[in-house]
């Protein structure tokens, strides 16, 4: 089906993209929501933490792109999604540096290192990339990266090594977000009311929620782990 942009006027405002706009702050709220509820964990976990602000910043992210990106570019230039993507970005390299913290114990020291500032050089060149070109598909190669093969990778290692409940979810979750990526690859659209980019926002919503509960889980057993200190910890 061909790609056509649909429009609405809510109380006589124009609003290109309308349900585009819906899904993606569908998926800002559920990162809210996670956000604020391993924030209330007051948890000394710097993997929690990590997958806290990584919450945060991809709030930020799609809310941005929901509104500016899509509902109300009409407004302003085409180079006003560049902030949207910089934010996704940045989010993507948390939850990578998350994965990374969450199984660096298991790791030999110089190989948690090693990619712990391969995560920050990566985003480093993509970042100037991004903003050379102004190119989306450098910000989805970094997500499909980021995601897909990193945090991927890291938790599977963890799963295997110690069977957490908490990777297993996160290996689930990596699983939702291939599947959004495909939907966006593909174009598989439904109706020109509810196309590829909605369809694939849906999907990351309940990544999103599944990444949650993942994060939630790892901050769980890492309270049981602190009472039962003879124990070995893998976070």
């Amino acid at each position: 089906m061909e790609f056509v942009k649909t429009a609405a006027e809510i109380a006589g405002i124009k609003v290109m993209e309308p349900v585009t706009v819906v899904t993606d702050l569908l998926v800002s709220a559920v990162c809210i929501y996670a956000f604020i509820k391993l924030k209330k964990t007051k948890s000394s976990s710097l993997t929690v933490k990590l997958f806290t602000y990584y919450f945060l910043t991809m709030a930020l992210a799609t809310l941005y792109g929901g509104l500016v990106g899509h509902g109300f570019l009409y407004l302003v230039t085409f180079t006003w999604k560049v902030p949207g993507w910089l934010i996704s970005m940045i989010s993507v390299a948390l939850i990578e540096r998350a994965a990374i913290r969450h199984a660096q114990p298991l790791l030999k020291p110089f190989i948690g290192k090693f990619f712990a500032i391969l995560n920050i050089v990566e985003l480093m060149i993509l970042t100037t990339v991004v903003l050379l070109t102004l190119n989306f598909f450098f910000v989805e190669a970094h997500a499909a990266y980021g995601l897909l093969v990193v945090v991927f990778s890291f938790e599977f290692y963890v799963y295997r090594k110690t069977k957490e409940e908490g990777s297993r979810l996160l290996l689930i979750a990596v699983f939702i977000s291939a599947l959004a990526a495909l939907v966006h690859l593909t174009q598989l659209t439904i109706s020109q009311w509810f196309n590829h980019l909605d369809f694939s926002h849906v999907l990351m919503a309940i990544a999103a929620y599944v990444y949650y509960r993942g994060a939630k889980r790892i901050h769980e057993d890492g309270i049981k782990l602190a009472q039962a200190p003879f124990q070995s910890r893998t976070q």
